[in-house]
């Protein structure tokens, strides 16, 4: 039974480059017949390890090492039936209902607006903050 659903934004910094990015994943808590509590996690509708893991932390896009992330934001979304007087709609032809839905491109994980980038530590250990377009050789 799924017990929880959420949209988890979660940020990793390379300890070796220093590079900052976030991603975003879909969270499903789900307890087994046997009381068991499990966690899987997806991205763009696939299923991915455990970004707080380093067996599913992703390479850097700079230079490709593994750093675990950590949770950035997170939103929750209610499982159903959800609140008593929670709207719903009726499906009456689950055939014909909003076949649109179908052909929608996919909402890709990476399609937000990524955090400020931080450059390496300065000699007191202070992350500074990288001006995007010197980063960007613009």
């Amino acid at each position: 039974m799924i017990t929880e659903l959420a949209l988890e934004r979660v940020e990793f910094t390379c300890g070796h480059c220093w590079h900052q990015w976030s991603m975003d994943y879909d969270v499903q808590h789900y307890r087994d017949d046997d009381g068991r509590d499990w966690e899987y996690f997806s991205r763009d509708g696939i299923a991915v390890d455990s970004p707080y893991t380093p067996q599913g932390a992703p390479p850097c896009p700079e230079c490709g090492r593994r750093w675990v992330g950590r949770i950035l934001a997170r939103r929750s979304i209610p499982t159903p039936p959800g609140l008593v007087g929670t709207p719903r709609q009726r499906i009456a032809d689950a055939a014909s209902h909003r076949p649109e839905r179908h052909g929608a491109p996919p909402l890709d994980a990476q399609a937000h607006t990524q955090p400020a980038q931080l450059g390496a530590p300065d000699a007191d250990g202070e992350r500074v903050k990288v001006d995007a377009d010197a980063a960007e050789g613009v």
